[in-house]
């Protein structure tokens, strides 16, 4: 008999692991950057290299649980919305089939280590992830599905992805072109 909970604690360590990287690259970049601008020595006059290190790492870590956190939960409602829509299970034997495609998050999360000096190799590395993990889901889950449903429930997921990231995207570029608009020294040019 196999315990269905054996791999409970996997979506928690695999966020723990993808904010650690994330946040390893974002100190470094932060570092950098205090020293370009001159704030770093005056930091090191109240902390260590390490403790100032230590203290970002804590903060960046803990926003980017945050957002993988967020992220995991709007993933979840998005797909069980669309298992409603589509899924004619109605015994949950899909919803735990789906449930080791974790393991595929987690061991992301391990080859994430390896591109911690590069934001475009953990954001690679987290997409591809995420793209592996839904390939397998959808192919476990055809198992409990016709194919226009199974078709059903890909278009659905995306279509709303690409809402959530257009509509983002779109607020942050209406957000910096505003920004950008109101700084002084962009005035004198179009005068």
């Amino acid at each position: 008999m196999k315990n269905p909970y054996i791999y409970g604690y996997l979506p928690f360590v695999t966020i723990v692991l993808f904010s650690l990287t994330f946040g390893v690259y974002t100190v470094s970049t932060s570092v950098e950057l205090f020293k370009e601008i001159g704030l770093y020595t005056g930091m090191r006059e109240f902390l260590t290299d390490m403790q100032l290190r230590m203290f970002l790492l804590v903060i960046y870590a803990l926003l980017f649980f945050m957002v993988f956190s967020a992220l995991k939960l709007i993933a979840e409602t998005i797909h069980e919305t669309a298992m409603l829509f589509f899924s004619k299970d109605v015994q949950g034997e899909s919803y735990s089939e789906a449930k080791g495609g974790n393991v595929i998050y987690f061991f992301g999360a391990l080859v994430s280590v390896v591109g911690i000096q590069s934001i475009q190799i953990l954001a690679a590395i987290f997409l591809i992830t995420t793209l592996v993990y839904f390939i397998y889901t959808v192919y476990k889950l055809s198992k409990f599905m016709t194919l226009f449903s199974t078709v059903g429930l890909m278009f659905f997921e995306i279509m709303i992805w690409s809402t959530i990231v257009f509509s983002v995207i779109y607020i942050l570029l209406k957000l910096y072109n505003g920004v950008i608009a109101s700084l002084p020294f962009m005035e004198n040019k179009t005068d």
